[in-house]
């Protein structure tokens, strides 16, 4: 609203900006759910595989909603273990990533790319042109609309385990960046994995590229998950749930 009345005032419209005078706080009401290590595993355990593999790849890699619908398999790239995302898809239309910084490489785990081949060989949509997630309705012309797979498929499983946290394709989001700080002891690394815009005005000159320290970041929290959803405390923490839950 402020840049249309900017507009009106530059072709003398009007002579004032009223929403100049609005104030809106930057608090948050309320802190952001996250995931704990366990709850993130036993999820991905119960998920069908074209859920599990979207939610993977979203928490193993801190992309944003659009991004992660608007990914093709020519963006993934297996033999350097790095994805380059080139687009946002939004209310499907595709339209830029959100800043220079979102379009650097992202260092992928093996147990991510092993998910990733598993639902390459599954889906009918494969070729190098087609969405990851691409919508079976369209004939995979379009990316398949996440906000519903979320509420309708992956928010289900996740309250059937008894998982009553407000969790939405940001969680995943958060939740990486949380066990990326919390297991990592250099800030830069961390804004390169999220691909923020800015850690600070010299910083941005620097670490452009997948650098080890960056690959080994980003796997280490990727296969605590993948350890987790293998391990036998998790299988009986998975039956206590779903018990609890009937």
């Amino acid at each position: 609203m402020h840049v249309i009345y900017q507009h009106a005032i530059r072709y003398e419209w009007m002579d004032r900006n009223p929403i100049s005078l609005v104030r809106q706080g930057g608090r948050r009401e309320k802190t952001p759910d996250i995931l704990t290590l366990e709850e993130l595993a036993l999820l991905l355990n119960w998920l069908n595989l074209r859920e599990r593999v979207a939610v993977f790849l979203d928490f193993g890699t801190g992309m944003r909603r659009g991004e992660l619908q608007g990914c093709k398999w020519q963006d993934l790239d297996f033999d350097r273990a790095e994805l380059r995302l080139r687009r946002s898809n939004v209310n499907q239309r595709n339209g830029r990533v959100k800043t220079e910084a979102s379009s650097r490489p992202i260092p992928l785990s093996p147990s991510l790319i092993s998910d990733l081949e598993l639902w390459r060989r599954a889906t009918p949509y494969a070729q190098d042109g087609d969405y990851v997630f691409a919508s079976p309705a369209k004939q995979g012309k379009q990316p398949y609309w996440l906000a519903r797979m979320m509420s309708h498929e992956i928010k289900a499983v996740a309250k059937r385990l008894g998982i009553t946290k407000n969790i939405g394709w940001h969680t995943m989001r958060r939740t990486y960046a949380t066990l990326i700080q919390q297991h990592n002891d250099d800030p830069k690394v961390a804004q390169e994995l999220l691909r923020h815009a800015s850690f600070s005005i010299t910083m941005n000159l620097y670490a452009q590229a997948v650098t080890e320290k960056k690959r080994s970041a980003q796997s280490k929290v990727v296969e605590m998950v993948a350890s987790a959803r293998r391990s036998d405390v998790l299988a009986q923490r998975a039956n206590q749930l779903t018990g609890a839950a009937v």
